[in-house]
């Protein structure tokens, strides 16, 4: 029989789940998304998330390879990376998500803003979030990573792992309105303005 796992502050517990449910959750693993979940213990776990994971949950729910359903709370989450493959090899277990880069080493050519935050653990880490009401709203923020060949296509870092934030840079606007003031024609201002038309008497 399957099992639904829960792991919170006071350890692992699980209990059995009927079908009904297992069919639920064969339903739901279509639509999810390969993720790597980072603890602040250091231990991570591989996974399948929703592109919309229920952030607002008190839990992260993760259907794990084994068909699992873990439940883990968010405070012990230091961020969900969805990911393109997951680790095949032992080289890659001490770092999954393969974050080589997590700062901007040139200025980033993606519109959105640049963000850079210290987390509670004091790791630093910069991404591109969209420029949109996702900065202030919901439990979390969605960064493209700094390194957007390496395993982690997306970075989701939960609002209370986040020590310090710092936007560094809004991009892409100048360039639209730089764009947007090339179509206007500008009509030159008048020299001498209010002076009758006929020019000047001598």
């Amino acid at each position: 029989m399957a099992a639904i796992t829960f792991l919170d502050r006071s350890g692992t517990k699980t209990r059995p789940w009927g079908p009904r449910i297992m069919r639920q959750s064969k339903t739901m693993a279509s639509v999810r998304k390969p993720v790597i979940v980072r603890k602040f213990s250091r231990d991570w776990f591989a996974g399948y998330a929703g592109a919309g994971f229920g952030q607002n949950d008190a839990e992260l729910e993760v259907l794990d390879l084994s068909g699992k359903v873990l439940h883990i709370d968010w405070e012990l989450v230091k961020w969900v990376c969805y990911v393109r493959d997951f680790p095949s090899s032992s080289s890659d277990q001490a770092n999954p998500e393969r974050l080589l880069h997590r700062r901007f080493s040139v200025r980033p050519r993606t519109a959105g803003v640049w963000l850079r935050m210290t987390l509670t653990d004091g790791e630093e880490l910069e991404g591109l979030a969209a420029n949109d009401r996702s900065l202030v709203d919901g439990s979390g923020l969605l960064l493209t990573p700094p390194d957007t060949r390496s395993n982690t296509q997306r970075i989701y870092v939960p609002r209370q792992a986040i020590q310090m934030l710092e936007v560094v840079s809004l991009i892409g606007v100048s360039s639209r309105r730089r764009a947007e003031g090339a179509g206007k024609t500008i009509e030159q201002p008048e020299l001498f303005p209010g002076e009758p038309d006929g020019g000047l008497s001598l």
